[in-house]
Formats: structure tokens, sequence, C-alpha cells
């Protein structure tokens, strides 16, 4: 089954080649597609989250280049996790943009009881979450990596909470650090119980690497999993050195940006004015789009526009609307 609301034309090269993850099927928690690497040793639980999207193969590629090194944690444990497999498997590179769902968006599912209800349709995306949720629900520190569908700078979205925008500080990618809420259409997997309470010493990133497809995420994704693993303590501060020193990602600035708006598509008739790729700096005023009648104009003195949408239908978020936070300068 394949929701036909994803069948919109891609106009973007399809640079990446998805691994086979066949062999990661049979693990060792008895979840398929989760594995845990175990050290022994005291320490956090980590897991690094990938394919939540079924058409964002960059996560899969950083996982598969981790478990093809054989690399182990020397403290604590690890867990890689592949979520929407059933996504995944059905990649076309000949329409990519099909197989970002099943039935629904798997990470929309993650509001406190949301997993829980008796009455909601039992999805693929749904029976997959509640497959994986305990043990997300068990770890310290979560990386869940996703790309976008322009070519926007790679970003990274710390959540709500200072935590995040402190965690994403301290893993040190050259990319801007956006703080927000997610979607008002559903909680993502990143904000799940304790990542999103102040009162949790749990925390997450979500990092989206840049273009779906292009060879370039490929590279931010591995790399950001070596400096989130760094970060956490469970791998040595000079872990994976060679990668980092032979692919040199884009050095983009890393200031802080709050998401104040959230645009969400009330219509059939949402259009935007301009072609915008993200992370565009608009003046307050300035005609973003429209949803039917309404105009959707930039809020503040210097707008940023962070993920704007090509799939443009009720219900889902078209843009989210930022300003520069000057107190993380």
């Amino acid at each position: 089954m394949n929701d036909p609301k994803l069948d919109y034309k891609n106009e973007f090269p399809v640079e990446l080649i998805n691994p086979d993850i066949s062999p990661y099927k049979n693990s060792n928690t008895g979840i398929d597609y989760i594995i845990t690497l175990d050290s022994g040793l005291s320490g956090p639980h980590v897991f690094i989250s990938s394919i939540v999207h079924g058409n964002e193969p960059c996560g899969a590629l950083a996982i598969d280049w981790f478990l093809q090194n054989d690399y182990r944690p020397l403290s604590g444990k690890l867990t890689l996790g592949f979520m929407n497999v059933e996504a995944y498997l059905a990649f076309d590179p000949q329409n990519p943009n099909r197989t970002r769902w099943v039935e629904e968006d798997f990470n929309r599912l993650w509001a406190e009881g949301v997993l829980e209800d008796p009455k909601r349709k039992r999805t693929s995306e749904f029976l997959r979450a509640n497959e994986v949720k305990n043990i997300v629900s068990q770890v310290d520190y979560l990386l869940d990596i996703h790309s976008m569908q322009k070519p926007c700078v790679p970003l990274m979205m710390a959540g709500m909470l200072n935590k995040g925008i402190d965690l994403a500080c301290d893993v040190g990618m050259r990319m801007p650090i956006i703080s927000d809420s997610g979607h008002n259409e559903g909680m993502r997997m990143r904000d799940y119980l304790g990542f999103s309470n102040i009162e949790s010493q749990k925390n997450a990133l979500l990092v989206e690497c840049g273009q779906h497809w292009a060879k370039s995420s490929e590279i931010v994704a591995i790399e950001t999993m070596i400096r989130f693993l760094r970060t956490t303590s469970i791998m040595d501060k000079n872990f994976a050195d060679d990668f980092i020193y032979h692919n040199q990602t884009l050095d983009f600035q890393n200031d802080v940006y709050k998401v104040g708006k959230i645009i969400t598509i009330k219509s059939e008739n949402f259009k935007f004015d301009q072609d915008w790729q993200g992370f565009e700096t608009l003046k307050k005023g300035v005609l973003i789009g429209k949803d039917d009648q309404e105009d959707i104009r930039a809020p503040y003195e210097e707008t940023i526009l962070i993920m704007p949408s090509k799939r443009l239908f009720p219900g889902k978020t078209a843009v989210r609307l930022a300003y520069k936070l000057s107190d993380y300068n």
C-alpha cells in the first residue's frame, strides 16, 4: 500500500544507493532491524535511528558504515535502528518520493498515549512504532538521522528545550541549530517522553543532513553520528578521525534559531509565492504564500524559512518560520 499523495514529481538526482539492510534483520534485541552493542561497562545507552522515513537513506548508510567497520562502544550501550523498514524496502529510485511512508508519517506518532490508543487505525507505521517504543523509551541519548526534500543547508533540530540546544553545541557540527516543537500534526520521536521533559536527563537531536539523495547527505550523516557518539562518551574522543579528515563536510554557520510559528496547511489551495528552497532570510511582511485567500507573511524583522515542503495538502506543515536567538551567539 502506498499513499497516492506521495506521487509527486521528483526533480533531483538520486545519487545515493540504498544499502542492503537484510543482514541486520535478525538482531540480538528480539526486534527486527534493531541491534544493541553492549560494551559490558557502565555508561549511557545511546540510540542512532535511521529511515524513520523510508526515502531518506543517509541514516541507513551511516549505520551500515559503522557496522561494516565492526566498531564497538568503549563504554555503555549503543543501539542502531532501522525504523520504517517496510517503506524503505519499497524504495524506487524512479519514484523516490512515494516511499516516505506506507500509510502515515512514522514521525508524528510519538505524543503521550498515541501508541496506546485502542481506537487508532493499525497502520504499518503504528505497528512498527509499537515494536520499537520500549527500547526508545529506555535510552539516554537519541540521534535521529533525516534528510530534506530540497537542497537546503544541513540543520540540527534541537527540540523545545535548552538542553537540546546545549547538546547540539557540544556535538559541534558546523550547521544551524534550530529550536522548535516540531509539527502540529503530531509529535516527533525526538520529542518522545523524557527527551522533551525539562526535568529528565535524557536528550535527543534530529539532524537534517541535506537533500534526500545527494551524496553530501551521506557524508554529513556519518560525521554527525561520529561526533554525537564522541559527545556521549561511549566512543573515544578521536573515534573515526580518519573519516572526518578525508571527508571534510561543508562549513556552515552554526548560529541558533527559534521557530516561532508553524504554518500548517488549512485548505487544498495552499501555494508558495516562490519556489523557496529553505533557510532564506525574509524581511517582515514579505509574502511567503497563500492558503486559499489567507496571506502568509514573514512575521519577524528577519524571518528564516525552515524546510518549506513540497507536500502541500491539508494538515501538513508547509513551512516553519524562525528568528535568530542572540543568547546563543
